[in-house]
């Protein structure tokens, strides 16, 4: 869906970009800036954990614009493949290889069943959009029965507590009965993600994608999950109980 944007739009690797990150940020705030301020020599200042408080809550802000952007690029990735059962299995096996390292980093355990990383709410996402595809390709008659997969997934996504559970399945859910306009997909999925401020600024850029691939490092961005968030375990884990704070 290639449109006519301000200054020529913005690319699909662009939008990638974007959301790793505000991941990155994010993540950061969630592993390393929490412990800093938590640190006792900081704990004891509380002019300064104020400050380094304020820095955690700013770069969680920031990183709330992440997951729509992935979930857009989601829906962009399921209507360009030629192959949906390949890309479900990517995700799959992407979902299990960041799985020890989402729990080391940001739940303090090597194995935490609680808690699934967000590549299963994707990959449950992309499982509801070909449901969706499925059962109305007859048609808009059939429309209404799309609840029935968005239900399953969103019901699946809450029952193993995936990152943004059944949230982010509704989110996908709607930007892919949406994609055939724009506007239609920013306002849906702003709303869908309203309950988390500042979320749905992420369709200022989505607004702006004009439809190119733009760079091709897919599995650059798919590698960049997991390893980034073992290099914020190392830097947890091991720098910040060196410094001398």
């Amino acid at each position: 869906m290639e449109q006519s944007r301000p200054f020529g739009g913005i690319s699909g690797s662009t939008l990638k970009l974007i959301a790793v990150i505000t991941m990155l940020i994010d993540h950061t705030g969630a592993a390393v800036i929490s412990t800093i301020y938590r640190h006792p020599a900081i704990a004891a200042d509380p002019g300064l954990q104020e400050l380094w408080r304020n820095i955690y809550n700013l770069s969680r802000d920031i990183g709330r614009i992440a997951f729509p952007i992935f979930c857009f690029l989601l829906v962009e990735g399921f209507l360009h493949t030629r192959n949906p059962a390949k890309y479900a299995w990517r995700l799959f096996c992407f979902a299990l290889i960041s799985e020890i390292p989402f729990d080391l980093t940001l739940k303090g355990s090597w194995f935490f069943p609680a808690k699934q990383n967000v590549y299963f709410t994707l990959l449950i996402g992309l499982l509801v959009m070909i449901g969706i595809r499925q059962i109305t390709q007859n048609g808009a008659r059939n429309l209404f029965l799309a609840a029935i997969p968005i239900a399953a997934g969103m019901y699946l996504a809450l029952k193993i507590d995936t990152d943004y559970n059944y949230k982010g399945v509704f989110l996908i859910a709607i930007l892919y009965l949406m994609h055939h306009t724009r506007l239609y997909q920013c306002v849906g999925g702003a709303a869908a993600v309203s309950w988390e401020l500042p979320a749905p600024l992420a369709f200022i850029p989505v607004w702006l994608y004009n439809g190119r691939r733009g760079l091709r490092l897919k599995y650059v961005f798919y590698w960049f999950y997991p390893v980034h968030l073992m290099i914020l375990w190392a830097v947890k884990t091991c720098v910040i109980p060196a410094l001398p704070l």
